[in-house]
């Protein structure tokens, strides 16, 4: 009886769980379904990380961040070459130039010097010998004034002492020429500064004589005395003329007022140059102008107007006629026309060394009554000397 008992119970206690089982899953709360477009938490297994490097389509979003840049190391600066100084060039000294080039003066004055050793010193003095001596003299362009008074000295000293050798000709010849060559002239070149001002030198001349190359050469010779100089391109039509003459500066460190305007008024570069010279304190101011035919009376009066302008802002203390030594007598009118418009102080001979006319320092000098001043004697940059009468008379004579 009992045992029915404990069966039926179990029956009923498993039945009851059935049934709470039942209860239970009707009770419980169904989970939502999820929408198609909702996103999901969690991107299933299998699907692809998103790419956090820039998209190369330039689209935003996540895909589109910039990867920050990976840091930088410090890097020294490398330093910046300065700009490289211009190289200045020491001219020769001053002192003994037409000394050191005795040798090829000599060599230029062969039928001047040596020619008249030759006829002197032969003997047997007649009237033919003596009219080619004159020959001589006159092919050097010593000039007809200067070859009548040499002659006569010389037929006077042959009659006296009726010696022909040729030391004694020699010493004759030295000392009549060295009277004709006149060493009392004043050859001093105006290169100091008067009172608070600069020594301003106007340099002249025709065309081909060598004028812009001489102006720099002289600014070299008074650098090499230890002078300030100034170069005033007053040259402005010529197109290479301004940028020759600062070339030559720029070698020695001396500056250069000019114009790049082609043509501009070469009295008003002159102007700007003299007063830009006594802005600087320097000890000259050398004013370079165009070659000029002496009979262009435009041109002429063109030069005019360059003095006229300068002096009035300072007076000029010099006025150089540069004269090719080559053009011999052809050279004296020249030198004349431009004595009447400027006002020669002093002239510089170039070319002295291609040619055996030097008496043409006599001539000009004869003509003008004005000294030779410098001389050109070749065409290396130191080739300008100033002139000694004495050093001059010696080499031909050599």
């Amino acid at each position: 009886m009992i045992d029915q008992v404990w069966e039926y119970l179990v029956v009923a206690g498993v039945v009851l769980v059935a049934i709470g089982g039942l209860v239970v899953g009707f009770v419980r709360p169904r989970r939502r379904q999820r929408s198609k477009d909702a996103p999901t938490a969690r991107p299933p297994a299998s699907a692809p990380r998103p790419d956090p490097r820039p998209d190369s389509s330039g689209a935003g979003g996540l895909d589109t961040l910039p990867r920050p840049p990976p840091p930088v190391e410090p890097v020294d600066e490398l330093p910046v070459p300065a700009p490289a100084e211009p190289t200045i060039e020491r001219p020769d000294s001053a002192v003994g130039r037409l000394e050191r080039l005795r040798a090829r003066l000599a060599r230029s004055n062969t039928a001047l010097g040596r020619g008249l050793l030759a006829l002197l010193t032969r003997g047997g003095l007649d009237e033919a010998a003596w009219e080619e001596v004159e020959d001589t003299l006159l092919r050097a362009d010593l000039g007809v004034g200067a070859t009548d008074e040499l002659v006569a000295r010389l037929r006077t000293q042959v009659a006296v002492a009726g010696a022909t050798d040729e030391a004694t000709v020699r010493d004759w010849l030295r000392t009549d020429l060295l009277a004709l060559v006149d060493p009392g002239m004043d050859r001093a070149l105006a290169s100091s500064r008067v009172g608070d001002r600069p020594a301003v030198v106007l340099v002249v001349g025709v065309n081909g004589t060598g004028k812009t190359t001489t102006v720099g050469k002289l600014a070299r010779l008074l650098v090499a005395q230890d002078k300030d100089v100034l170069l005033g391109a007053a040259d402005t039509f010529r197109a290479a003329a301004a940028d020759q003459l600062q070339t030559w500066g720029t070698r020695v460190g001396v500056p250069t007022i000019r114009s790049h305007k082609e043509g501009a008024d070469p009295a008003a570069v002159a102007f700007d140059a003299v007063q830009a010279g006594a802005e600087l304190d320097v000890d000259v101011v050398l004013l370079d102008t165009a070659g000029r035919l002496h009979n262009k009376t435009n041109l002429m009066d063109e030069l005019g107007k360059i003095k006229r302008v300068v002096e009035k802002l300072s007076p000029i203390d010099e006025v150089l006629l540069v004269l090719d030594a080559t053009t011999g007598q052809n050279g004296l009118r020249q030198a004349e026309v431009f004595a009447q418009v400027v006002g020669i102080t002093g002239i510089v001979l170039t070319k002295l060394d291609g040619t055996a006319k030097g008496g043409i320092v006599v001539a000009v000098q004869r003509q003008l009554g004005v000294p030779v001043k410098l001389v050109g004697l070749g065409e290396g940059p130191d080739d300008l000397a100033p002139f000694d009468p004495a050093a001059f008379v010696d080499a031909i004579l050599t």
